[in-house]
């Protein structure tokens, strides 16, 4: 299953490697595969090694679908609501508890952080990791959330879930209309967008380290109004490369384990949305945007 989502690129290609490897054995040739599919000859090599024509439950001969993607992907989310809502009323945001608070939520981060990573250059999907980096990242959101909607407004979080669907719901809908198509174009241009994001973003988080203030300027005033909404299509981009990561695996008969990658692409895309809108309506209900 070919990887759209940047972020997952290195693991789809150890996937893609290894599928290359069996389809050599496969057809008795070196470099030359007899199909395109990277999972036709997978699959028939692991009903051969069985000696009959289904595959065991379990093994790569089960096909991904989209029930698959759903099921895992819902419970991916549902981690993250968990481990939002444990930490918004486990750890309050209060003036003698913030600092407590503030230094549990950047631990977790760190934490989701390290095992994304570790996910992404891991050769399959563990479910495992995914589902603790999304309790991590749950705890973190949740700290968070509950930090902007008692400091700043209290009906922030619920505008920025609904504006997340809604985000989701759009591009979904634009995706299955072929208003979006993902091709090599597209992509290149997402990624070339997304690095220059993440690059001024970083430049600015370095500059306010050492500085008061918002750094360089980029999630303050109108400057930071155009940068969350920078942000917000980035995810909503990213959204639609996972959207041709499932349809791919799907069509090419992606192995039933797969569906854990697409879960965890969509929880990051959407976990960005989510950020991203909630730093804009921040900014916009803020007393000191203008």
């Amino acid at each position: 299953m070919k990887s759209w989502n940047p972020l997952l690129k290195p693991q789809a290609a150890n996937r893609r490697s290894g599928s290359l490897d069996l389809q050599e054995r496969a057809s008795g040739t070196n470099g030359a595969p007899g199909r395109s599919n990277p999972y036709a000859k997978t699959v028939s090599l692991t009903k051969g090694a069985w000696g009959n024509d289904t595959a065991p439950s379990g093994t790569a001969g089960v096909a991904m679908t989209m029930d698959d993607v759903v099921v895992r992907t819902t419970m991916t989310l549902g981690m993250v609501v968990l481990g939002a809502v444990l930490s918004w009323v486990l750890l309050p945001v209060d003036e003698e508890n913030l600092n407590t608070s503030y230094g549990i939520a950047v631990g977790a981060a760190l934490v989701a952080f390290i095992l994304a990573l570790i996910q992404v250059f891991t050769p399959k999907p563990v479910p495992a990791l995914i589902l603790s980096y999304a309790a991590f990242e749950g705890v973190f959101l949740g700290v968070i959330s509950s930090a902007v909607s008692t400091y700043i407004s209290p009906g922030v979080v619920v505008q920025t879930v609904l504006g997340t669907m809604a985000v989701f719901a759009g591009v979904l809908i634009a995706y299955k209309l072929r208003w979006i198509r993902v091709t090599r174009r597209f992509y290149g241009f997402v990624m070339a967008a997304a690095v220059g994001f993440l690059i001024l973003m970083l430049a600015n988080l370095l500059f306010s380290a050492f500085s008061r203030g918002d750094g360089l300027g980029f999630r303050s005033g109108w400057l930071g109004l155009l940068f969350g909404v920078v942000g917000v299509l980035l995810g909503a981009a990213f959204l639609a490369l996972d959207f041709r990561q499932v349809e791919d695996g799907i069509n090419e008969g992606a192995p039933r384990e797969q569906s854990w990658l697409s879960a965890f692409g969509l929880t990051l895309s959407l976990v960005w949305i989510y950020l991203e809108i909630l730093q804009l309506l921040s900014l916009i209900q803020g007393d000191d945007w203008t």
